[in-house]
């Protein structure tokens, strides 16, 4: 089994992406390693031992790859959050603030099941916008974001602390100062 401090250390840094200036923390790496995706889950799992959740929200699109496999695991549902345009049926919108930038992201309307406990995934949290967002609109839908998991997370941006500061606990496998 991959260690945390080895998962660490298959992410890739990748300067001036997607903007100058931006020095981007790249998961693709860890894809690469066989096991390590599986192995990611599983630490990120016993990171929420104790957390009551029966609904998973991944995020466009790295988190899809781990929110799949929480789901599949634990047997519970799978929401998907994307980028505009992407899903076929009703959807609900949220803007948001992103370190380089502001973007839109959509859910269709009344995906999970009314008052949902919803675990938010995805691979990293750095100024934590997409993640606030993905709670309101788990919020919008009747149900409730109970925490937000990541495998790193960017803490000089201060991301999680914004999160947390609005209601959903955060768990992070990996933490850069």
């Amino acid at each position: 089994m991959f260690s945390i401090n080895e998962l660490a250390d298959l992410f890739r840094n990748v300067p001036d992406f997607p903007k100058e200036g931006i020095i981007f923390k790249d998961v693709t790496t860890v894809l690469t390693k066989p096991g390590a995706i599986g192995d990611s889950v599983t630490h990120i799992l016993n990171l929420l031992e104790g957390v009551d959740f029966n609904a998973v929200a991944a995020v466009e699109s790295r988190g899809f790859m781990f929110g799949g496999i929480i789901a599949d695991r634990l047997h519970i549902p799978l929401v998907l959050i994307r980028k505009p345009g992407k899903l076929p049926a009703d959807v609900i919108s949220e803007d948001y603030t992103l370190e380089y930038g502001t973007n839109t992201i959509e859910m269709h309307r009344n995906s999970l099941e009314a008052g949902s406990r919803v675990l938010i995934i995805d691979d990293l949290v750095a100024t934590g916008g997409t993640a606030l967002a993905t709670a309101e609109l788990i919020r919008r839908d009747g149900c409730y974001p109970v925490a937000a998991a990541f495998l790193m997370d960017l803490r000089f941006l201060g991301g999680a602390k914004k999160i947390e500061e609005a209601g959903v606990p955060v768990f992070s496998l990996i933490k850069i100062d």
